[in-house]
């Protein structure tokens, strides 16, 4: 899981079991390269991170207005999942051009963040 995690995907524990299992790999037991590739292709396949993060953002705007406070944002971003530090919400607002005390569109906000990073 740390390896995979580590190469961009997002496995649960149980999605690695789940892979595992398919494979017929106890969870002592050695995996090879081959069979790693095939594990971390269908992960990534399976993973849709703006799918994920839209349902997140739906969770939290219960009138479905299409939008939520960025203050509303950096409280669930500082408090779930990962979290995220004061500076590096403040990194992601201002990589996703999102002013302290605006409104974080959905799909703006989705497009902006899910931009695949240019590989220098």
């Amino acid at each position: 899981m740390v390896v995979m995690r580590c190469l961009g995907a997002s496995p649960t524990p149980r999605e690695v079991q789940r892979h595992l299992q398919i494979h017929g790999i106890d969870r002592d037991g050695e995996l090879d390269f081959s069979t790693f590739l095939t594990i971390m292709h269908s992960q990534i396949k399976q993973e849709d991170p703006k799918k994920e993060i839209l349902l997140a953002m739906l969770m939290t705007d219960k009138e479905k207005k299409g939008y939520i406070m960025a203050s509303e944002l950096r409280s669930k971003l500082m408090k779930l999942g990962e979290k995220l530090t004061h500076k590096e919400v403040d990194d992601l607002f201002k990589e996703a051009n999102i002013e302290p005390n605006g409104k974080v569109k959905y799909d703006e906000f989705i497009h902006k963040i899910t931009i695949p990073v240019w590989d220098y």
